[in-house]
């Protein structure tokens, strides 16, 4: 028992030491990913403009049929956060638009910014959770839950959610139906929806 501890505690000093090689990792986008995130850019070739993000400036044009944009902080999109185990998004919703139900690997935090949305998720009992949030309000979705955001107010919203990922993955759960390579007849069995309703989610998404 006694070498056990002592096996245990020298694990976590080894993995500690691991954790503080690096000052930082940025991510080498060129080359693949792999399961703990893509491999350091050469630290030579590291600049201040690799530290620096743009992407969240200005208005973002809303295109889809649920009535919102989201711009990913990825860090396929913004490799200074490799291996830094955080991301963020920039959501735009219009008046009555909604980010679909979706999951990510990681936990996700949204401060809302302008506007009143309706933000909840779905537990594993399939007990919803949601709340109108005002300017200022934040709120949690814990790691995996199905959740959403809905704009109910009279101008457009916008908020800002943050993951403890770099890359915690983004699965729309309506668009993985429909706008994918399932067939319409397994969806229609996995859903319980008629030939006609499958058909029109499918032209919704443009590839009935």
């Amino acid at each position: 028992m006694k070498n056990l501890v002592v096996f245990i505690i020298f694990s976590l000093l080894g993995s500690l030491t691991l954790a503080i090689e690096l000052d930082f990792c940025v991510g080498d986008i060129s080359l693949p990913r792999g399961p703990e995130g893509y491999v350091c850019k050469d630290s030579s070739k590291v600049t201040i403009e690799d530290f620096v993000y743009t992407g969240f400036r200005g208005e973002k044009t809303i295109t889809n049929a649920f009535g919102y944009n989201a711009t990913l902080a990825f860090s396929n999109a913004y490799p200074a956060l490799n291996g830094l185990g955080i991301s963020m998004a920039r959501l735009d919703l219009k008046v009555g638009g909604a980010v679909p139900v979706h999951s990510h690997r990681t936990s996700e935090v949204i401060i809302v910014i302008k506007g009143t949305i309706i933000a909840g998720f779905i537990d594993s009992n399939n007990k919803a959770y949601y709340k109108t949030l005002e300017v200022g309000d934040v709120m949690i979705f814990p790691e995996a839950m199905l959740h959403f955001q809905v704009n109910v107010g009279k101008i457009p919203a916008l908020a800002f959610v943050s993951l403890n990922g770099a890359n915690p993955g983004l699965q729309l759960t309506t668009p993985s139906l429909f706008a994918g390579n399932l067939p319409g007849e397994i969806a229609q069995k996995i859903t319980l929806l008629s030939h006609e309703e499958v058909k029109r989610m499918k032209k919704i998404f443009g590839t009935a």
